[in-house]
């Protein structure tokens, strides 16, 4: 299983590009749950919290398609690092300003959210310069997912962490911090800096002119509607059991699951076209979300949301292939960033919706929110079939990706060959 993943991180620049990625992630990975422990020490209601969370969201959801275009346009440093620190001073406005004035606590988490830098969709626009191999820019994909359940395993406990050491407000300004730090470890790389997108054709529609794409982006609104609901309603689970700790165990046995799965499936070659296994997938994801309605004791509940989370980088490693081949030439980092702007909305429409379904109803029916989120990502993928078993380029082209300049394929996929 590691022998892959270590030839991947040998490769020249790598290791840095992936870390880099990772640590100035960690402000975007870790806002939602920083946001709603704020807001809640600061003596605002659930609502409020879903509400602010949303709202980063949904500023971020607009902010990494435009950012992802900047940068295919006129590369990376000159997009990404000035974006981290405007992210950043937001934050800073929040964690100062507190909620004496609601409008301008929504002013900063917007500026935060919408200057978000697009590093996700960055690094796997970077992987086809840095490795070399057939299979070996796919297999990136999976360890690249593995490696952002690390980040959403540890990111909650040093929230937490940061939080019980001093205050909610100081976890704001020392996540941010070190998010910058990350961001410019990566646009000082060599590949960073030398990277250029292949020549797209000009139509304002960019990514989304793929039917393929606009499927894919379709379900993944409801994976995310599904993790950010889970977000709002682990605080309130939290709560019901009177230890703030909690909420930061749940959140990491999340991620523990979610990267014990992707490790699973990083580690074998997959037959077979990736949209058809990718069906398979969220419908696992989907089962998995259910139990958490039944709202047990703390160490069955912490179970359960390590068995929810099994599927989840799976899935995400999954949908990077399907990207990679419904994307049209010249959109490699906007497309991906797409992706994470749908999921990023849905997960603002999870949170958002959460938060009433707490205080309406029940801390289950927030939980139930996750599971009608699996469910109806489901739902989508199956009925856009058709759409999504048509990519962009050719089988006969797959295997030289436009977006590929190494022509790596995924592990196992070829067109009914061995790989």
């Amino acid at each position: 299983m590691a022998a892959g993943y270590l030839d991947i991180l040998r490769a020249r620049h790598a290791a840095r590009l992936l870390t880099g990625t990772l640590v100035g992630r960690l402000p975007n990975g870790t806002a939602h749950i920083a946001i709603v422990l704020f807001t809640r020490a600061e003596g605002g209601s659930y609502t409020l919290a879903g509400a602010l969370t949303a709202a980063y969201g949904l500023a971020t959801a607009v902010g990494q398609p435009l950012l992802g275009r900047a940068v295919d346009l006129y590369g990376q440093p000159r997009g990404q690092l000035p974006a981290a620190v405007l992210s950043a001073l937001g934050m800073t406005l929040l964690a100062l300003s507190g909620l004496g004035s609601l409008p301008l606590a929504y002013l900063a988490v917007i500026v935060a959210g919408i200057a978000t830098p697009p590093l996700e969709g960055g690094l796997r626009a970077l992987w086809p310069s840095v490795l070399k191999g057939e299979g070996q820019v796919h297999r990136a994909y999976a360890m690249d997912a593995v490696a952002q359940e690390i980040m959403f395993t540890v990111g909650p406990l040093l929230v937490t962490l940061f939080v019980s050491l001093w205050s909610p407000a100081a976890a704001l300004l020392v996540i941010n911090a070190i998010g910058v730090l990350g961001a410019l470890s990566v646009v000082l790389s060599e590949p960073s800096r030398t990277w250029r997108s292949a020549p797209r054709e000009a139509h304002w529609l960019g990514a989304l002119r793929s039917p393929g794409l606009l499927a894919l982006l379709g379900a993944f609104f409801f994976v995310g509607l599904a993790l950010g609901s889970i977000t709002v309603a682990g605080v309130a689970y939290a709560d019901d059991h009177g230890r703030e700790s909690v909420y930061g165990w749940l959140m990491a046995a999340l991620g523990l699951g979610a990267l014990i799965g992707g490790l699973a499936y990083g580690a074998r070659q997959w037959a077979g076209a990736p949209e058809k296994r990718l069906r398979i997938i969220v419908g696992l994801l989907a089962l998995g979300y259910l139990p958490l309605t039944l709202t047990p004791s703390v160490p069955v509940m912490t179970a359960f949301a390590a068995l929810a989370g099994v599927f989840l980088a799976p899935a995400i490693a999954c949908s990077f292939i399907v990207v990679d081949r419904h994307a049209p030439r010249g959109t490699v980092t906007e497309a991906f960033s797409w992706l994470v702007t749908t999921f990023g909305v849905g997960a603002a429409a999870g949170s958002a919706v959460a938060g009433p379904a707490v205080e309406l109803g029940s801390t289950a029916w927030s939980f139930a929110v996750a599971g009608a989120g699996g469910v109806a990502a489901l739902i989508v993928l199956l009925t856009t079939g058709k759409l999504l078993e048509t990519p962009v380029r050719t089988a006969a082209v797959v295997t030289g990706s436009e977006n590929d300049r190494n022509g790596a394929v995924e592990p196992g996929f070829s067109s009914g060959h061995k790989a």
